[in-house]
């Protein structure tokens, strides 16, 4: 599960040939959240309000890049790291 940004104490990554739909991983405190790529809205889990808000933020912002890590990520082949939120 390659991490392909982390910001604020959120880290976010992509696993190699995970299920569709296109989705990545945040995790914080413990606790994970499945974000649709395509989307941009929360398929499973949970994380406190303030962090949810941040990664959505982030997610729609980096959607294109988002959209490209799947692609390399399913061809197993190396994914580019995302610029965090500032």
């Amino acid at each position: 599960m390659p991490t392909i940004s982390f910001f604020r104490g959120i880290k976010i990554y992509i696993n190699w040939n995970d299920h569709m739909p296109p989705h990545f991983h945040a995790t914080y405190g413990g606790k994970e959240i499945l974000v649709s790529i395509h989307d941009i809205e929360i398929l499973e889990g949970e994380l406190p309000s303030k962090q949810e808000k941040m990664v959505l933020g982030w997610a729609a912002f980096h959607q294109t890049e988002l959209e490209e890590d799947w692609e390399l990520a399913a061809q197993r082949q190396e994914l580019f790291p995302i610029a965090p939120l500032n």
